[in-house]
């Protein structure tokens, strides 16, 4: 089988030494100013190290660094691996994103140093560092710029009760605020401590939109860097009034006032009600209400980015599972006892992953217990969409795509505004209205696990047992491809077994980053390469990229969600890789590769890359040939070749191999013993079945077991649900019940001295409407006081008619005892 090379396979022939020692010319190679390239008698491109191809200065001028990311408020110091600083007269310059320098710095061991800048996106950030005072600047390396609440507490100042600072001189909170730090995260003996804040400036959605973070005065310099800091708040001047919300920065009190980029560590942003003016003070309530009747006349203005948000699920089931669209809001986690502080009666909320695509807003979901999503029209503590998505959004650094700045200025503080400091929250609630989910439309899901099975997105069942690598999927609609690389199982006696299972996947959408996840060295250890780079979660668990999210769920669980709002989940599952690839209806009918044509049509999805379909009953060997026909080509490769095992056996070699024989699923044999045991194990589960069979192992078979548990029970999760939207209460009434879905009911009343007009209750039929509209409360008495006057007045008429023929009896028999 002939196969086309990539043009750098190319260049691997050519660069690659043979045994033996490298030549003059190599050894004299350099990587400055080559970083990420292969060109030339040695090569630059992270790949190198695996294959020993690296010029002898890769490590000098292609950066490594400890620690590699921090806030993208910057203050943070960064030491340069195996980068020693060699002339004592040239300074050191580090220069991020080709345009923000800050001075770097030299320790005793000779070791260089760079502090991260103030910045104002999150993502990996490319810097330069030069070593000559700026004449030059040929070392490259990689910064991870992260969104404020995502580092480790332990890298900012916090708060000391958070909730105080920000309810400073409204009724009841005074007296004295504190913060604490890590002291030894700053390696000096005085410190000041600043205000600064943030500000977006400029027409709304117009190019002179900015954004600007500004030093505005210090609270205290020079004192003792204990970690703990305690002062009695004092109204700022009113040339610092406009600002409401801010951070306080604890620095070196040798740097000059609001001295950018130098080592610092930054309290989270918040409401800067402890700096506010005597007004506030005097009466938080008015002066809240004048700023939130401000804040509902812009936003009036601007223009509605509700409309192009994504539907929330219905369900908090459904929430958890579309995880390419939806991820854990972290204010809001049920994994981490659902403290949920501006959403009381929540257990759980998500946000749309991806910002919306004109505005750059962001969804909300919120649930409670029960799995009902919660609406801000029956509680302010529904979820509320953002004007600005907390996350941000790419090219970020203008409004309102600052993550968590710019959502702080459009939506939280205004949420302090109407609803905290003062009693107007029915204003913000109106302009942030929850979505109902009638809308909603939950992924396709397929999967692949075990020896390795497959069920596509239409619920066609598949095993095949190729060697090679392969298409999963592929989608023109958004130039999505997926691909994987099988290779064969180990027996119990150590023999290859005649089963495979995914050892590596791959992903690109467009032209976003490349993420592979494979499994390192048949080792067991869950490893993520973005565009052929080994990285580190070691630090971050989640990492924004080109046209896609990363999230390191758990050590053995990897969750990629692309700009289209298709989603991978890869995780390690015995040893195996297990995968489940979700998408939205936008690629129905777009899908090609192992995983058929999503068309919810389960007779097409053997569709051959000629068109050709194989009828649903094929035999094992036709299945198998058609699984062959999706081999990946080399010139479309995803995969990461570094190492000569690699190269040797999956590069050089046909992409799907024509000598390895398998175990077809029709031919599996098991002793008396082994069958015994596979049936306890399995039940009648075919997949769990033929993996015990094809390994001998059923430890194998049970991994196999659980993964196909795990996609039933998603299946479970996604189904469609019927939602007849959000009912109204009477007005002059109440109503029972928050649950609008298929066979929900939900029950009316009225206030006192308000008679019920229409049914008692209505029902969400399978349809999608209400069996009867709400029912109006009409002024007057109800029926039961109504009939009580009508009774009552009768039994008082009655009474009266006794008395009168009592006395009229009296009277008759005075006047007989009078007669003769």
């Amino acid at each position: 089988m002939k196969f086309a090379l990539l043009p750098w396979v190319l260049l691997l022939l050519v660069t690659v030494p043979g045994p033996g020692p490298r030549s003059t010319a190599v050894a004299q190679d350099s990587c400055s100013l080559r970083c990420g390239d292969r060109n030339g008698p040695c090569s630059c491109h992270p790949t190198c190290s695996g294959l020993g191809t690296c010029c002898f200065d890769f490590q000098n001028f292609c950066l490594e660094i400890s620690p590699s990311s921090g806030s993208m408020m910057g203050g943070k110091d960064f030491v340069v691996q195996h980068l020693k600083w060699f002339n004592s007269t040239d300074g050191v310059i580090c220069r991020f994103k080709e345009s923000i320098q800050t001075l770097g710095h030299v320790d005793s061991l000779r070791q260089v140093h760079c502090i991260s800048p103030l910045l104002y996106e999150s993502g990996r950030i490319p810097f330069n560092i030069s070593m000559d005072n700026g004449r030059s600047f040929p070392y490259a390396g990689t910064w991870l710029a992260v969104h404020p609440y995502k580092v480790s507490e332990t890298e900012k100042s916090q708060l000391v009760n958070e909730t105080r600072w920000q309810y400073y001189g409204t009724p009841g909170t005074t007296g004295n605020l504190s913060l604490i730090w890590n002291n030894s995260a700053l390696p000096m003996q005085a410190v000041t401590i600043e205000l600064w804040g943030y500000e977006e400036t400029g027409k709304p959605y117009s190019e002179n939109w900015t954004a600007e973070w500004s030093y505005l005065y210090t609270l205290a310099t020079n004192i003792p860097n204990s970690g703990f800091f305690t002062f009695a708040p004092k109204s700022a001047s009113p040339n610092y009034q406009r600002w409401k919300v801010g951070a306080l920065r604890i620095t070196d009190s040798k740097n000059y006032p609001g001295e950018k980029d130098v080592l610092a560590l930054w309290t989270n942003d918040h409401a800067l009600a402890w700096h506010l003016g005597d007004d506030f003070r005097a009466d938080s309530v008015a002066w809240a209400r004048a700023q939130c009747l401000a804040w509902e006349e812009l936003e009036d203005q601007l223009p509605n980015f509700l409309k192009e948000l994504p539907d929330c699920p219905c369900t908090l089931a459904q929430a958890r599972a579309d995880s390419g669209r939806f991820f854990t809001d972290y204010g809001c986690d049920i994994e981490h006892g659902s403290i949920c502080t501006y959403h009381p009666g929540a257990v759980h909320c998500v946000r749309s992953v991806q910002a919306s695509p004109q505005y750059a807003s962001g969804q909300q979901c919120c649930y409670t217990a029960a799995g009902t999503q919660l609406l801000t029209a029956d509680s302010t503590s529904g979820s509320t969409p953002d004007r600005g998505h907390d996350w941000g959004a790419p090219p970020y650094r203008t409004p309102p795509r600052v993550p968590s700045m710019s959502h702080w200025l459009y939506d939280v503080i205004s949420f302090y505004y109407c609803c905290l400091w003062a009693p107007e929250c029915s204003r913000y609630m109106q302009r942030r209205p929850s979505s109902d989910c009638r809308n909603y439309r939950p992924p396709h899901l397929a999967s692949i696990f075990g020896d390795p099975h497959f069920v596509t997105f239409d619920g066609t069942n598949l095993t095949f047992n190729g060697r090679g690598e392969y298409v999963l999927l592929e989608a023109v609609v958004t130039d999505l491809r997926v691909q994987a690389r099988a290779q064969p199982g180990t027996m119990t006696n150590g023999s290859q077994a005649r089963g495979t299972g995914l050892t590596a996947m791959a992903v690109q959408e467009g032209d976003s980053d490349v993420v592979e996840v494979r499994l390192a060295n048949r080792s067991g250890v869950l490893e993520v390469l973005l565009n052929q780079e080994v990285l580190s979660f070691a630090e971050q668990s989640w990492m924004d990229l080109k046209g896609l999210f990363l999230s390191m769920v758990a050590e053995d669980k990897v969750s990629i969600m692309l700009s289209s709002g298709a989603g991978l989940e890869v995780s390690k599952q015995g040893p195996f890789l297990s995968v489940d690839i979700l998408l939205p209806d936008k690629f129905l009918t777009h899908t090609h590769g192992l995983l058929g044509t999503l068309n919810n049509d389960p007779t097409d999805d053997f569709t051959l890359r000629s068109g050709q379909v194989l009828p649903p009953n094929a035999s094992a060997q036709e299945l198998f040939q058609f699984g062959a026909d999706w081999a990946v080509h080399n010139t479309s490769s995803l995969f990461t070749y570094d190492s000569w095992f690699l190269i040797h056996n999956f590069l050089y070699q046909p992409k799907h191999d024509p000598t390895f024989e398998p175990l077809f699923p029709d031919k599996t044999t098991l002793s008396p013993s082994q069958a015994d045991e596979a049936a306890k194990l399995c039940g009648n589960d075919h997949f769990c079945n033929f993996d015990v069979a094809a390994t001998g192992n059923l430890s194998v078979g049970n991994a196999t077991l659980i993964a196909h548990q795990l996609h039933q029970q998603r299946i479970r999760d996604l189904q469609p649900v019927v939602s007849c939207g959000w009912l109204a209460p009477p007005s002059n009434g109440h109503k029972e019940g928050l649950r609008y879905l298929v066979g929900s009911t939900v029950h009316f009343h009225c206030d006192s001295g308000f008679s019920l007009a229409g049914a008692e209750t209505s029902t969400c039929q399978a349809d999608g409407t209400w069996s009867t509209p709400t029912p109006e409360c009409q002024l007057g008495r109800s029926y039961t006081v109504l009939l009580s006057i009508i009774f009552g007045g009768l039994a008082v008429v009655l009474l009266i008619a006794i008395i009168y023929v009592l006395l009229r009896r009296k009277g008759n028999m005075n006047m007989w005892s009078l007669q003769p």
